[in-house]
């Protein structure tokens, strides 16, 4: 009885338009809820009656799924809140969105009915419509928004399904009509919807009939209204995502290069509307275009004309951070994608950049300032040497000790530092540079919350400087390195301290590591390997880490005189029980938890570090000719013990674990060899 009483009066409060009065609204909306609450509840039998459900979506659910007044007013005046609500899903206590809630608890129970009457509903509306679309669009745009609302997402997938309609007959008859309509400004909010319906229903088109569509979504970009062209460029973007059985990506470089100067130089121009010039939606649609396209000389030219014109726009007042985001993105993307195919481009790109780019660093842009050093890193990276005086402007500036003072610059300081070491090793080693590079060194990797960039700069350093330019300062580098391990010797340091040995080893000797860290202090080799290399060297993770470290330490156990005197088996066994453990056993089984370190806050305003995906460094491989680490350590192995018969069988049967020796045994028989 009460429950009846309940949708009756929650039925009057709609026919007596309570948008007019926020109490009531929000009254309505609670009912609402209620109702839904109770759809899904142990009292769900209270729905089970003739026509409930009918009469539940006939009097309480389309009288607020139909568009009101105020959003209409929304999505003319703002439209970024608009598409917050009817895109993105902050809608959530909308009438709109509770209506669709209270049907989708409905057929928890009932499904089968519920998809019945609103399927039945939908037929109505776009009956109405019909006649009179100029008047009656509402009824439509109504029906578009109850498919939308109510499919399903696949687990796992964007993919999505719906029992209410044929989705390619919808298409056909309903939504095809308005992207075809030659004014793209014409009832803008059913151009939004159709618009919304192809996004969200994109995998179900094949493919030759999406590129059909293709050129009327260009068009779209043209309309007027901010929510329509940002849909449509939402559209476009959330295509180029698609993918097909196997992962691999349904809609490729061919497919848009018929139209891609036209659909750039349409995105560019939205960005122009009123209101519109950090529009993320037309932001994000070009990174993803840029990302997918050949970009040529003819392409990349206004491209990056059109960037750098928004970018210097941005720079007088940053305000929408993911707008931001994505316009280095995209620029770093059109660098990278233009230079893979015509290196020739990058003097064209740096006259175009260099501006913004220096105008950031002068007037000191703390929000763009993590985005500029990645971007210059990338344009460094591209370069030949040697390096132009604008670069290398910058790379004094970059020594500044002033430049490392906000900590949310470390990364992409560490990241633009190495790409200098890399491209200009000579002239870090001129006019004392280097001995300011290891004093940038020293200061992060003293720090926990920095240490591993400051072990980034360290490696860059061994890995691509002579040796005879680094001997002089390896006394200091070893003194600040266990300084620190004895201060803070977190997992994190010793892994990285692992690495770091490792890549001296393969690099530079294992006589030169040892002799360097013994001027520390004598014989501390040996206690460092036996103490913090080999119970660490079983951690290590990465493809390339892993080969690196289990390489080294096979070299160190095969080659370093003070671990092959025999007064030192023990050490011996224990190194190669480690090497084992590291090359036979998954990471799960060798992984080991460490606590993350507290955020440190610093006083005043620090620049969040956000990484550009886009100008990312690749890790470069510093042993290419060695493609299987295991196969090197038991060859290794095998001729290490062909010199002394009988000596190592007894070591390893005496010093590694069980699980460990079969393991070895086995690789000995998968690669035919011999440990005498």
């Amino acid at each position: 009885m009460i429950f009846g009483q309940v949708c009756e009066n929650i039925n009057l409060y709609m026919e007596k338009d309570v948008s007019k009065s926020p109490s009531r609204d929000q009254l309505a909306t609670t009912a609402i809820k209620f109702l839904t609450t109770v759809s899904t509840s142990a009292h769900h039998a209270l729905f089970a009656g003739e026509n409930v459900i009918k009469e539940i979506c006939q009097s309480i659910v389309i009288p607020n799924v139909s568009l009101r007044e105020e959003d209409e007013e929304l999505f003319e005046m703002n439209y970024i809140e608009f598409i917050r609500r009817d895109m993105e899903g902050s809608d959530v206590d909308t009438r709109r969105r509770i209506a669709c809630e209270l049907l989708k608890g409905l057929a928890a129970n009932y499904k089968g009915q519920v998809t019945e009457v609103v399927s039945h509903e939908i037929q109505k509306l776009l009956s109405s419509f019909r006649p009179n679309p100029a008047v009656q669009w509402k009824d439509k745009d109504c029906a578009i928004y109850l498919v939308v609302s109510l499919a399903t997402k696949k687990a796992g997938g964007a993919s999505v399904s719906t029992d209410l309609i044929d989705v390619q007959s919808f298409f056909a008859n309903i939504i095809l009509p308005e992207l075809q309509s030659q004014d793209v400004n014409s009832f803008p909010m059913l151009k939004a919807g159709s618009l919304k319906f192809l996004t969200m229903f994109r995998s179900h088109l094949p493919k030759p009939f999406a590129m059909q569509l293709f050129p009327e979504l260009v068009r779209f970009l043209k309309a007027e209204s901010n929510v329509v062209h940002s849909y449509a460029a939402s559209c476009i973007e959330k295509l180029l995502l698609v993918k097909d059985e196997g992962g691999r990506s349904r809609y490729v470089a061919g497919d848009i290069s018929p139209f891609l100067l036209q659909l750039m130089t349409n995105l560019f121009d939205a960005l122009k509307f009123p209101e519109s010039e950090e529009n993320q939606y037309i932001m994000k649609c070009i990174m993803r275009v840029l990302g997918v396209a050949e970009i040529s000389g003819e392409v990349a030219g206004p491209c990056i004309g059109g960037l750098t014109s928004v970018l210097s726009e941005v720079c007088k007042n940053p305000k929408n951070p993911t707008f931001n985001h994505y316009i280095f993105e995209s620029v770093a993307v059109l660098v990278r994608r233009a230079c893979e195919r015509d290196i020739s481009l990058i003097s064209a790109f740096e006259t175009s950049l260099f501006p913004s780019l220096q105008m950031i660093l002068a007037n000191d842009i703390a929000e763009f300032l993590p985005y500029a050093f990645q971007l210059l890193a990338q344009l460094v990276e591209l370069n030949r040497p040697p390096l132009s005086p604008n670069y290398m402007q910058i790379f004094v500036l970059l020594l500044s000790p002033d430049s490392w003072k906000t900590s949310g610059n470390v990364p992409a300081l560490v990241r633009l530092l190495q790409a200098f070491l890399q491209k200009a090793p000579h002239e870090v080693t001129q006019e004392n540079r280097l001995s300011q590079v290891l004093g940038i060194f020293d200061k992060l990797v003293a720090a926990p919350s920095t240490d591993e960039q400051g072990f980034y700069v360290l490696n860059t350093v061994i890995e691509y400087l002579d040796y005879g330019a680094i001997a002089p300062y390896m006394t200091g580098v070893w003194n600040a390195l266990f300084i620190r391990l004895q201060n803070k010797k977190t997992v994190k340091f010793q892994k990285s301290l692992v690495v770091f040995m490792s890549l001296f080893l393969v690099k530079h000797g294992h006589a030169y590591l040892a002799d360097t860290m013994n001027t520390v202090q004598p014989n501390i080799f040996t206690t460092i390997v036996q103490q913090f290399w080999i119970p660490n060297l079983k951690l290590i993770m990465g493809s390339i880490e892993v080969k690196l470290t289990a390489v080294a330490a096979t070299r160190l156990i095969c080659e370093t005189p003070a671990l092959l005197d025999p007064a030192a088996s023990k050490i011996w066994g224990a190194m190669l029980d480690s090497i084992v453990t590291l090359v036979s056993r998954p990471e799960q089984e060798r992984a080991i938890d460490e606590p993350e370190m507290p955020e440190i806050e610093n006083v005043g305003y620090t620049a969040a570090f956000v990484s550009l995906h886009n100008a990312g460094r690749r890790e470069a491989d510093p042993l290419p000719d060695i493609r299987d680490p295991k196969q090197f350590l038991v060859a290794s192995l095998a001729r290490l013990s062909a010199a002394s018969p009988g000596r190592y069988p007894q070591v390893i049967g005496e010093n590694l674990e069980k699980t460990n020796q079969a393991a070895l045994l086995q690789l000995c028989s998968a690669y035919n060899s011999i440990i005498v």
